[in-house]
């Protein structure tokens, strides 16, 4: 065979073909393939770095926090409800940072500034306004709106958990809220929730008060 013909052999080997495709699809994609990998793996890494920065900040918050919650056991109120504002504010985003407003709530209702209770149990709520511990601390935010004297809101309050516990307590909530819209001059929604009592919730212990407020309230007309 001449060598024009070794040549001519050689320009149509199918896998010389191929390896020309080949190098000019990397030409082609292979830069941008590379930047979409790079892309993917910058992605990847900011995700990392920031789970393992938020656990960071969590686990800080969450030391502060137990040592918060330690004082407010011992009776050290001040300095509970210092120490857990503290976490609030510096770790406001993390769940622990979050579970320190119900912390500094708690120690304000138990020193008496039931002011300050209600700004901390509505600042939990806002950021975590359902579940069982919400509706606890949403019991709590009704208790201190009503020794605040804000008897109106306290009695919403009041009314939105009365169905969130077990049968005793909710027929409480429901005394409270009457008790809190008589004292802002509303006796007559007062008198459909001590009816609510009579009606509903006569096994338990607040039935038979209900009872005696609702003759007192609406006594019966001959």
């Amino acid at each position: 065979m001449s060598l024009e013909s070794r040549r001519n052999t050689a320009l149509e080997d199918p896998g010389a073909e191929m390896v020309d495709r080949m190098t000019s699809l990397w030409d082609r994609y292979g830069r941008i393939a590379l930047v979409a990998v790079g892309a993917v793996v910058a992605i990847a890494a900011v995700w990392f770095f920031s789970v393992r920065y938020a656990e960071q900040q969590n686990n800080a918050a969450s030391k502060s926090l137990v040592e918060a919650d330690f004082m407010f056991r011992r009776g050290d109120l001040d300095q509970a409800k210092t120490t857990a504002q503290q976490v609030a504010k510096q770790f406001g985003s993390t769940p622990s940072g979050i579970d320190a407003h119900r912390i500094a709530g708690d120690a304000s209702f138990w020193s008496g500034n039931f002011r300050d209770a209600v700004t901390e149990y509505k600042a939990y709520l806002g950021k975590k306004g359902s579940g069982l511990v919400a509706d606890c601390v949403r019991r709590s935010l009704a208790y201190a709106l009503d020794n605040d004297k804000q008897y109106a809101e306290a009695a919403k309050v009041y009314d939105q958990v009365a169905g969130a516990f077990d049968r005793e307590s909710n027929a409480e909530m429901l005394a409270a809220a009457a008790r809190c819209l008589n004292a802002s001059g509303n006796k007559a929604e007062a008198v459909k929730r001590l009816q609510k009592i009579s009606d509903e919730f006569g096994d338990t212990s607040f039935a038979n008060g209900a009872r005696i407020k609702l003759a007192q309230l609406a006594p019966p007309t001959n």
